[in-house]
């Protein structure tokens, strides 16, 4: 064992001796530039190193870089989304507003053009029943609300005051089942009664069996109940049906839109059928 160490550090000693007269030698030798060989190769050696280090130092600046630009990017995409999304949001509220203003307009319209007095108030809440159609404005007694008040849109009637309360009001529509306003035929004068039907129609009963009525033919009110004042559109006759020779069925359809309605009038004037009645001053 001991032998064996001793040639091993033999044999270690002669090869450093070995590289050290190589060393020696080519720090003497010169190549073909004039260099010591020593010299060239440990050039090129430290060469490679400083290549190979300036690489990764390089290829770490690129990295750092591009992870910066791409913050810079990420930051910029989110101040665009951001700005998109408050741009978007301005349009709908432009949108909302030309809506509303267009829906104003139909009202103004619609009160210059009737010498009643009129309060206009705005939908705030809707019945959530099917079967009782009812509609909740935000003026009421405060404002000159009274109780069995029309109320009207720009396209038709919409139903009458029922509940008014200091502020707010709530509005049985004519499709509801319980509704009812007197009503004759535009064209023909054919008087009768238009019900609610609950599903979103009405049907006009109790019309003489020898009046003249067609599909297509618009009803109005008659203002003979006290309630709604006389000419205003309810509707158009959608379905005649008889049965001998009465009228066992006839369906309108409702002038007014109830699902869209936004803004609607009330009529704080008395009708004539109201005021001859007693206490119909009020």
């Amino acid at each position: 064992m001991a032998l064996l160490d001793i040639r091993q550090r033999a044999g270690y000693l002669f090869l450093a001796v070995t590289l050290g007269h190589i060393l020696l030698i080519s720090a003497q030798i010169s190549s073909k530039r004039g260099v010591p060989v020593l010299e060239e190769v440990t050039f090129g050696i430290f060469a490679e190193v400083q290549r190979a280090a300036s690489a990764g130092v390089n290829g770490i600046r690129h990295i750092w870089t591009g992870y910066v630009a791409l913050r810079q990017v990420r930051r910029e995409n989110e101040e665009l989304k951001r700005q998109l999304a408050a741009t978007q949001m301005e349009v709908q509220e432009q949108r909302a507003l030309a809506d509303r203003s267009r829906g104003l307009e139909r009202l103004l319209e619609l009160r210059d053009r009737t010498t009643l007095q009129t309060v206009a108030a705005e939908i705030i809440g809707a019945g959530a029943t099917p079967d009782f159609r009812t509609l909740t404005i935000d003026k009421g007694i405060n404002d000159g609300l009274r109780p069995d008040m029309a109320v009207i849109s720009p396209t038709g009637v919409v139903g009458r005051v029922v509940v008014p309360s200091a502020r707010a009001a709530k509005v049985q529509l004519l499709i509801d089942r319980n509704a009812a306003a007197g009503a004759l035929i535009e064209r023909s004068r054919a008087q009768g009664v238009v019900l609610g039907a609950g599903d979103g129609g009405l049907l006009m009963e109790y019309v003489p069996e020898v009046a003249d009525v067609a599909v297509g033919d618009v009803v109005v009110t008659s203002g003979i109940a006290g309630i709604f004042p006389k000419g205003f559109v309810i509707g158009r006759i959608e379905a005649v049906e008889k049965s001998g020779g009465a009228y066992r069925r006839i369906v309108v359809k409702p002038a007014a839109d109830f699902s869209t309605l936004e803004e609607v009038l009330v009529v704080v004037t008395p009708t004539a059928a109201t005021e001859a009645a007693p206490g119909g001053t009020e």
